[in-house]
């Protein structure tokens, strides 16, 4: 009877329908008496209820004996002092088990992280409410650092000393997108986040989604693939790399080195946002830019359409205040040039100039009177000299000028035989005469 008051079974009897089955009319459940007392004596028409298996399920688990397990924690949550939890994964295979605890091992198990390598004590249990297995754990003892953590950690340095997480090679995201690759799951919480809150803040840029494994054995490859498809299609202005939260064992994929050296070598700009703000892997080093969220991502890929409306709004403001400015500048300058001597009364404008045409013209004047006298003075002062150096002065005084036949001025008379013909040049006219006698000396 207090089986039956516990799951809610009474002595009354439950209707069967046409076909002998139970009834979903019925106002109550079986009597205990009238179920299958065995699992194999259970028929279409007389089954178990839920609350009968999930009971005998936790009876029979209750007769299993404590053991010591051994593993790395992958995830780890012990923020309520009644109760924690850790998922355990095995050190060599792709097989976990979730572990609870109540105060006692939380106490225990508060300075532990994930990544730990640790042996728990426990007893298996069933959780009646859901038939949930779980390993309910009172001791904890840590035995080294996760091999997986210690790999990840060497494939970080590693990779780091090849240069792929420096600065320097990272490509900066262009301000305006058009285009943004998306890489997920499908129908993945993520592809939504991303595309809507885009969509939210630049409703212009449209997407080329790409959907793979985000978790397991074949995230590496698909995600691979997909960062390279989308890094050789031209129109992709930008990829973003997305997945929601989950354990240390469920982001690994994404610390592969393969997705790492994929990442580092795309040379479209891409964008990590995998996991939650915590949660970190070798992706978000290689990437050009890491956001903390799918959500995150989607706000730093493109600008908010509001904000450039208002920028915009701003400087046409501030040119239209600096041109009123420069206009009202100007037309002061304007009147105060209108109201100068120089425009009401233009002659003035003049004098200056009239005066400086004067000033030169006396000047001009003076100096070619200058240039003429000294002119003058030096060709009379040739003249005379060239009067003075001239043969015909020479001719002035009484002196000739002797020629032979040949027309050659003569100066010595050896060159002169008798019987030559001479011409001799005088100051007036020329006497031509034949050579009768030569004297040398």
């Amino acid at each position: 009877m207090a089986f039956n008051m516990r799951y809610g079974y009474s002595a009354h009897a439950q209707t069967d329908g046409p076909e002998g089955g139970p009834d979903a009319t019925a106002q109550g459940p079986k009597p205990l008496d009238q179920l299958p007392r065995l699992a194999r004596d259970t028929t279409p028409e007389n089954p178990w209820p839920v609350s009968v298996i999930s009971q005998k399920y936790h009876d029979a688990v209750k007769r299993w004996p404590g053991s010591w397990v051994e593993g790395q924690i992958v995830e780890i949550n012990m923020r309520r002092a009644s109760s924690g939890y850790i998922t355990l994964r095995d050190n060599f295979e792709d097989i976990s088990i979730s572990v609870m605890g109540f105060r006692n091992f939380v106490a225990m198990a508060s300075n532990f992280h994930q990544g730990d390598r640790v042996v728990i004590h426990g007893k298996p249990d069933i959780w009646i409410k859901a038939t949930r297995l779980s390993f309910m754990a009172d001791d904890i003892r840590r035995i080294g650092a996760g091999d997986l953590k210690v790999q990840i950690d060497e494939l970080r340095k590693k990779l780091k000393g090849e240069g792929l997480f420096d600065q320097e090679n990272k490509v900066e995201l262009p301000e305006f997108p058009k285009c943004i690759g998306l890489i997920c799951a499908p129908q993945a919480r993520a592809e939504g986040d991303v595309i809507t809150n885009v969509n939210l803040r630049w409703p212009a840029v449209k997407f080329k989604v790409v959907h793979a494994h985000v978790q397991g054995v074949q995230c590496p490859s698909d995600v691979i693939a997909a960062i390279q498809k989308l890094d050789a299609d031209p129109e992709v202005d930008v990829i973003i790399v997305a997945r929601g939260g989950g354990s240390f064992e469920d982001l690994i994929g994404f610390s592969d080195e393969g997705v790492v050296r994929a990442t580092a070598a795309c040379q479209t700009p891409i964008v990590s946002a995998v996991g939650h703000e915590d949660d970190w892997t070798l992706i978000d080093l290689a990437a050009d830019l890491r956001a903390s969220t799918p959500t995150d991502a989607a706000k730093k890929v493109v600008p908010d359409v509001r904000e450039q409306w208002q920028l915009i709004a701003n400087a046409r403001a501030q040119m239209n205040m600096r041109v009123h400015a420069r206009v009202d500048n100007e037309i002061r300058v304007i009147e105060g040039y209108a109201s100068r001597p120089s425009l009401t009364h233009p002659q003035t404008m003049l004098e200056p100039h009239q005066r400086f045409i004067d000033e030169s013209t006396q000047r001009m004047q003076l100096g070619l009177t200058r240039l003429v006298d000294d002119a003058s003075l030096t060709i009379e002062k040739l003249h005379a000299s060239l009067n003075a150096l001239s043969p015909q002065s020479t001719l002035d005084r009484g002196y000739a000028v002797v020629q032979a036949a040949n027309g050659h001025v003569l100066d010595d008379a050896t060159r002169v035989s008798p019987g030559d013909v001479l011409t001799l040049t005088l100051k007036h006219g020329e006497v031509v005469t034949e050579a009768k006698t030569v004297n040398p000396e």
